[in-house]
Order: structure tokens, then sequence, then C-alpha cells
């Protein structure tokens, strides 16, 4: 009875403490049905049996079938853990604006390339650093290697036979009839003297042909030097170079060629610098030295010849009347043949040195109006009677210097400003030479041959010319 005590109240145990979420470990499953739990778990109904001695333990219950156990309960979810008390919420924040909806991820750029340069701007045309001058080279002048024949033809017009080697020698060729004679032919009208025909006939031995031309200077063609002096160079570019008043310097310096040129000038009160004029022109080749000058006058008359021309020293006379060949002076020096042959009755002339130049020269004078618009402020007794005058080279080399000798060099790019109205060009110090015959500036080349005396020319045989007024 005790024994059977004991199992019941170990049953109901078993049964409450499961109630109760024990995690004991249940007995297996029996047949037995379940026992309905007392009401009170702690306390059975049962009176406990009184105390006895401890029995031995009870035999086995038989092996009788138990009734089937109650069907297991699910097991309910542990209780959750005590929480700790958590902190005071924060205060309410302020309601960010919603997320805008996720975009559609757009596929990954390409890879960025990289950005070539920008091509560089436009370059204007011109200057800095100026480009060489493009125009082509002045042709070479004709030649006038010719015999004047004594026959001429029923209009006058002059018959030359060329003797030029090549092509055209001992051609005849005779003078258009629009300019029978080589230079323009004065008639005489009332007692005034004029100019029937304004051209001369040109006669060029290396063409076998005979032009009319205007035989003067052409102040704006290559090869120029008028004005306050104005030069026209060999690459086509016009500039100034102003020198001083009584300085010579070299225009042009080569091997077998020096051209010096004596400026004259005034310099008005309140101006930095002085207005100058070539007067005079001094060619020296071989050992000998052409001179060609405009004389000083006070008052300028064009039927007055105002040009003086020396030959190693001697002056010269050129007639004014007559036709053609008797209105030229020539003469043959070692083989190389100097002309000097008027192209007007006065104060124009054309001088050629065989195989080294040839020269349009022209004497004119500063006049009242050209005074009184360039403001010169030049005395009343001077008429700065100057030349205008224009080179045709025939045999540079390609270091060929001076004012004008150097625009000939090939290649050469002038310094002159283009747009400038007066673009200048300095060398003052490069080409100024000690006198009008001296090959003597710093960059000059030409040398005179060991023969040569200098004292031929000494300045006190020009002091007793009219030239006087050039030293």
């Amino acid at each position: 009875m005790n024994s059977s005590l004991a199992v019941l109240s170990l049953v109901m145990f078993i049964i409450c403490a499961q109630a109760q979420g024990s995690d004991w470990p249940q007995p297996p499953p029996t047949k037995h049905h379940p026992q309905p739990p007392p009401d009170n778990c702690d306390e059975p109904n049962m009176p406990p049996g009184p105390p006895h001695k401890k029995s031995p333990p009870p035999p086995p219950p038989p092996h009788k079938k138990s009734p089937p156990p109650p069907p297991p309960q699910k097991k309910s979810p542990p209780p959750p853990p005590p929480q700790k008390k958590s902190p005071p919420p924060p205060p309410p924040q302020k309601k960010s604006p919603p997320p805008p909806p996720p975009q559609k991820k757009s596929p990954p750029p390409p890879p960025p390339q990289k950005k070539s340069p920008p091509p560089p701007p436009p370059q204007k045309k011109s200057p800095p650093p100026p480009t060489p001058y493009k125009k082509s080279p002045p042709p070479p002048p004709p030649q006038t290697d010719y015999e004047v024949l004594d026959s001429l033809t029923p209009s006058n017009q002059t018959v030359v036979r060329c003797e030029t080697p090549g092509h055209c020698f001992k051609t005849i060729l005779t003078c258009p009839e629009e300019c029978p004679r080589r230079k323009p032919h004065r008639i005489k009208s009332q007692g005034h003297k004029h100019f029937k025909q304004p051209k001369g006939c040109l006669i060029d031995c290396q063409k076998c042909e005979t032009t009319c031309r205007n035989r003067k200077p052409h102040c704006h063609g290559y090869g120029s030097l008028c004005y306050d002096p104005r030069f026209v160079g060999g690459d086509g570019v016009m500039f100034y170079f102003h020198g001083q008043k009584g300085g010579n310097f070299a225009v042009v310096s080569d091997d077998k060629l020096q051209i010096n040129a004596h400026f004259i000038g005034s310099r008005p009160q309140g101006r930095t610098r002085d207005y100058t004029w070539v007067q005079a022109l001094s060619v020296m080749f071989d050992t000998h030295t052409l001179v060609l000058a405009a004389k000083r006058v006070s008052q300028w008359d064009d039927n007055v010849d105002s040009l003086l021309v020396k030959w190693d020293g001697d002056q010269i006379n050129i007639p004014t009347d007559g036709v053609d060949e008797d209105t030229e002076w020539r003469v043959d020096s070692d083989g190389r043949e100097v002309v000097v042959e008027r192209t007007d009755e006065f104060n124009s002339i054309r001088v050629r040195v065989a195989g080294l130049v040839e020269m349009d020269i022209k004497v004119v004078p500063i006049g009242e109006e050209e005074n009184r618009i360039h403001n010169y402020q030049l005395p009343a007794d001077d008429a700065f009677a100057h030349l205008e005058t224009q080179f045709k080279f025939i045999d540079l080399s390609d270091d060929v210097e001076g004012i004008l000798g150097k625009t000939y060099q090939p290649g050469y790019v002038s310094p002159a400003k283009k747009g400038v109205f007066m673009p200048m060009i300095g060398g003052e110090d490069k080409y100024q030479t000690s006198s009008l015959d001296s090959p003597d500036c710093k960059a000059c080349l030409f040398q005179r041959p060991s023969e040569f005396l200098v004292s031929e020319f000494s300045p006190s045989e020009f002091a007793s010319s009219e030239f006087a007024s050039v030293m």
C-alpha cells in the first residue's frame, strides 16, 4: 500500500512539473490512461501515511500492460527572459522626407576618353617673327653692249648692232617710231624747249628687243633711293634710313663694288633728329672711283644743269645738246666700259659700269610746297638739291652688305614693320664710313687693290671744286 502511494505521488509530481514547464525528463510513455491532476499539486488529498521503517524496495511491478500514456503535449515555448529596463526612447526626430524611390541602375558610363588638345587658334598672317618676302627678285637689267650705226631710217630711228655675247650677238635692232631716240628728243617751239616724246628707246641686247621707256628713276621700284631717304630693297620692301647730316654711309658693299652716299640735312628747332637727303654717290670698283653729285644751289632752275660728275678725281663734262651720241661720255678701263649718258637735257643721266651696275639718276630740289607741308624749315638761300636714284645690280655675291645691298642677300627677311607709315631700319654704326670714297665701315666687304694710292683722292682736291659742299 505504501509503495503504491509512493508511486502515485511520483507520477503526480512529474505531471505537475510538466504542467509548470519543467525541463525534467519525462518517463517513457505508457499505455495507462492519465489520471486527472489533483487540484492542489503541493498538498495531495491523501493524508500521509504513518511513519514506518524503511522497507525493502518494492518488487518490480508486474508486467501488466499499463494503460497508454497521455498524448504528449506540445512544449510550450520557454518564457522570455526578463528584460532589462530599456533607456528612455530618444526624443522624436523630425520626420525626414521619404527617400526617393530607388532608381534603376543605369549602365556604367564608358571610360573617359582623353580629351585631345584643342586646335591652336588660327594665326593672323604676318609678323612676328616676320616671314620671308615672296616677291620674285627683280629681273636682270637689260644688256646695253651695242654699237650705234650711222645709218638712220627715214623717221630718224636709231639703229644699233648688239655686241653682247649670246644669241643676240651681231643682231641689228631699230628703235620704235614712238621713241626713235635713246633719250627723249627736244624740239624748239616759239623759242622754248620742251619734250616732243617723254620716253626714250631702251635697247636690250639680252632679249634682242627695243622698247619705249621712261628713262628716269622709278622711286617705287626695286633698288630705289629717294626722298628723306627712302629705300625699296631687292626684296620689294620699303623702309627709311635717316643717318645724319654730313655723314657718309655704305649703300652697297661687295667684293667687287662699293657705293657710298653723302647725306645733307637740316634739323628744325624742337626736333630730335635731322631731316636728311642724299647729295652725292661714290661708285668704287677695281682702282677707279666715279662720283655723281648734286651741286649746291640757292634757287632752283629746271633749265640749269645742277649735276656734277667726276672720274678718278677729274671733273668730266657731258654735253646737253645734240643727238644721242653727242650727249654721253664713255671710258674703257682695264676691259670694263663705263658709260654716262644724258636721259634729259638737264639733271638726268644713266650710268652703266659694265658687269656691275646700272643707275638712273635725277637731280631734284625741295620745293616751297614740300617744305611747308613737311615743316622742314629750310633756309631760303638753299634749294637742298639732292639725288633720286634707282640701282640695277648685275653681279652681287650672296654676302653683299650695305643699307640697300643686304636686301639682295638670299633668304633676307626685312626687320621693317609692315603697315607702319615710316618703317625704320637702323645700322648707322655698321655702315658709316670716314669719307665719301672710303670703304672702311664695320660691315664693308670691298677692299682696294694693293696698288691703289689713297692720295689720288685727297679731300683737298674736292675742296677746290663745286663739290666741296658734300665733303
